[in-house]
C-alpha cells in the first residue's frame, strides 16, 4: 500500500466519521449544557478515549477477526500489512462475506433515511417523492436482500449469510439508536439526573451511533490500523466540534444528506467488491468527499441567501 494510498484512504475515513457523526454531536452538545463543568470535562477527554480505542479501534478487529477466526487475535490486526501469503489468502476468503454484510447494512441505512426519515430537502423533488412513498420501505428492502442472497448463493453461501447478517444488525441497531435517541432527548428533560447517569447514558448513546461510520470504514480499507487512524481522527474532530462550533454546524443543514448519499455509494462499493468487481482503492474517499463537498457548498449557499434575506429585512425595517 502506498503513502498516498494510506494518507487518502485515513482522509477519507476522517471525513466519512466526521461527518455521519454530526446528528451525534449536536444532541450531545445540548446535554452537556445541562452537566457540570466537572462531568464535561469528563466526557470530552476520557470519553473521547472510549470512543477512539475502546469502539472505533476494538469493533474493527473483532469484526475482522470474526470473519477470519483463523488469523488469530494478532493476525486480524496485522493482516493488511502482512506479506505471509497464508494470510493473504485468508482474507480475500472472508473479505465478500465482510463487505457483503456491510453493504447491506449501509443500503438499508441509507433507504431507511430516504423513505422514512425527515430531512431538509437537499433534492427537492427525488427526496419529497420518496418520503411520501414512506410505506414502501420494508418491502423494497425486502426484495433487495432477496435478490442479494439469491445472487450470493451462487458463488458462496457464506457471502448469502453475510448479506442476511448485514440486515439483521441492520435491524437490530435501527432499534437500539431509536431508542437511544428518545433517551437522549429524555435526557434534556429531566432535571433530577445526575451527572453520572448523563455521562453513563452518553456513552451507550456514542456507541450506539459509532456503528455506521465502523461498517462504513470497511468500504475504504480492511485494515484495523488505518480504521482506528481515520475513525479516531473523525472522532477527535467530532469532540471539537461538540465543544465550540455545534451552533455553527447545525446552520449546513445538508451535511446529513450528503453523509446518507456517502452511505449509499459506500454500501454499493462494497457490495459490487464482495461479488468480485475491482474497485480502485481510491474510488470511497474520492466519492466521499465529492458528495460532501457537494452538499456542503449547497448548505453554505442557502447559509449565503438566509443573511441576504435578514438583511433585507433590517434594512426594511
Amino acid at each position: 500500500m502506498s503513502i498516498f494510498s494510506v494518507f487518502i484512504t485515513i482522509f477519507g475515513l476522517c471525513l466519512f466519521e466526521t461527518i455521519s457523526s454530526i446528528d451525534n454531536a449536536i444532541i450531545n452538545a445540548e446535554v452537556l449544557t445541562t452537566m457540570q463543568a466537572k462531568a464535561r470535562k469528563w466526557f470530552l477527554t476520557w470519553g473521547l478515549f472510549i470512543a477512539v480505542f475502546l469502539i472505533r479501534g476494538l469493533l474493527p478487529w473483532i469484526i475482522i477477526w470474526a470473519f477470519s477466526p483463523s488469523l488469530g487475535p494478532i493476525g486480524a490486526l496485522t493482516a493488511t500489512f502482512s506479506g505471509d501469503e497464508l494470510v493473504k489468502t485468508t482474507i480475500e476468503k472472508s473479505a465478500p462475506i465482510l463487505l457483503t454484510a456491510g453493504g447491506t447494512f449501509l443500503v438499508f441505512l441509507f433507504l431507511h433515511w430516504l423513505f422514512l426519515e425527515e430531512k431538509h430537502f437537499g433534492l427537492p423533488r427525488t427526496e419529497k417523492f420518496f418520503l411520501s412513498k414512506g410505506v414502501w420501505f420494508y418491502a423494497i428492502v425486502s426484495i433487495l436482500l432477496t435478490i442479494l442472497v439469491w445472487k450470493a448463493l451462487k458463488i458462496s453461501d457464506m457471502m448469502a449469510f453475510g448479506a442476511v447478517i448485514g440486515s439483521t444488525v441492520f435491524f437490530i441497531t435501527h432499534g437500539f439508536k431509536q431508542n437511544a435517541e428518545q433517551d437522549e432527548q429524555k435526557l434534556m428533560q429531566k432535571t433530577g439526573l445526575s451527572d453520572l447517569s448523563k455521562l453513563f447514558y452518553l456513552e451507550i448513546i456514542d456507541a450506539t451511533f459509532s456503528i455506521d461510520g465502523v461498517l462504513g470504514a470497511f468500504a475504504f480499507t480492511l485494515s484495523v490500523p488505518l480504521i482506528l487512524i481515520g475513525n479516531g481522527l473523525g472522532a477527535i474532530v467530532i469532540r471539537q466540534l461538540t465543544i465550540g462550533n455545534i451552533e455553527k454546524i447545525k446552520k449546513y443543514c445538508y451535511l446529513k444528506n450528503g453523509a446518507m448519499y456517502s452511505i449509499l455509494f459506500l454500501g454499493g462499493i462494497m457490495i459490487l467488491d464482495g461479488f468480485g468487481v475491482n474497485i480502485p482503492s481510491y474510488a470511497s474517499p474520492v466519492i466521499t468527499t465529492l458528495i460532501v463537498g457537494i452538499f456542503f457548498l449547497k448548505s453554505h449557499r442557502e447559509i449565503g441567501v438566509k443573511n441576504e434575506k435578514n438583511n433585507l429585512q433590517q434594512a426594511n425595517s
